[in-house]
């Protein structure tokens, strides 16, 4: 999964801001170098408690960022499309335009109305684990225990269990060492039944253990990305998308095997 931020204040400095074409061309330059699912947002969520003050933009700002992009990427690549966001408005404008995929980091916890909009629609969710209460006994056990809820909850709205996805939400409420063990232990997801859908790529923690800014990061979300899929990660989602799908394919090669 490629990311594709319409944003002049992603995290990771990659957004392309309202340049719609420029986003377009990223998006099709990244299929061609492996992404099987591009991931576009207009809203930065990069995590307030790391970045300090995170604008957040309103409905419609976030809908101009988008549309465009949907729009034209949907008759230019022939990959499936998700819109980044927790709001339903948008998720439906998106939809309408030919996304597939609802990409929601706070799990349908936000948004009353994105569990209906999922359900009839017929959209893939991804289900991210993310709270606003960081305090944990056991990390995993505990992520595992609210993504288990919010799936129940989701499948309860109608949504299709065929078409939910889970994250672990790495980054989101969580310091370095419980990323880490979240990436250690990541196998321990699987007994949920439903892919897992990971983002380690440029990440605080990377930077934490590396000690190293954001644009130094590439081998570190390298090694981060070769351990999900090992321990169980079914989609990664990445900004160095030529590097990642290397690796991936890789990482692939190793743990279920390859032919020629």
């Amino acid at each position: 999964m490629g990311i594709l931020n319409t944003t002049p204040d992603s995290f990771s400095g990659d957004g392309t801001g309202l340049d719609v074409r420029h986003a377009v061309e990223k998006g099709i330059e990244f299929v061609k170098e492996g992404a099987d699912i591009l991931d576009v947002g207009g809203m930065s969520t990069r995590p307030s408690s790391m970045y300090g003050t995170v604008d957040v933009v309103s409905e419609e700002e976030e809908i101009c960022r988008i549309l465009p992009v949907v729009r034209l990427l949907v008759s230019e690549v022939d990959v499936p499309i998700s819109i980044d966001t927790y709001r339903s408005s948008v998720a439906t404008v998106a939809l309408s335009e030919g996304a597939t995929i609802v990409n929601d980091i706070w799990g349908l916890k936000k948004d009353p109305s994105m569990s209906s909009l999922v359900a009839e629609s017929g959209a893939y969710i991804v289900l991210m684990h993310n709270t606003g209460d960081p305090r944990y006994e056991d990390v995993v056990s505990d992520v595992i225990s609210d993504l288990e809820g919010t799936v129940a909850k989701a499948i309860k709205c109608g949504v299709d269990p065929t078409k939910i996805i889970i994250d672990p939400g790495i980054g989101f409420a969580k310091n370095s060492e419980q990323n880490l063990e979240i990436i250690r232990r990541l196998g321990e997801f699987k007994r949920l039944g439903y892919p897992i859908l990971i983002g380690t790529s440029r990440k605080s923690t990377i930077g934490t253990v590396l000690d190293l800014p954001v644009d130094q990061r590439l081998e570190g979300t390298a090694a981060t990305v070769a351990l999900s899929i090992a321990n169980g990660a079914d989609v990664i989602r990445v900004h160095d998308v030529k590097e990642m799908s290397r690796v991936a394919t890789m990482a692939d090669a190793v743990v279920r095997g390859w032919s020629h």
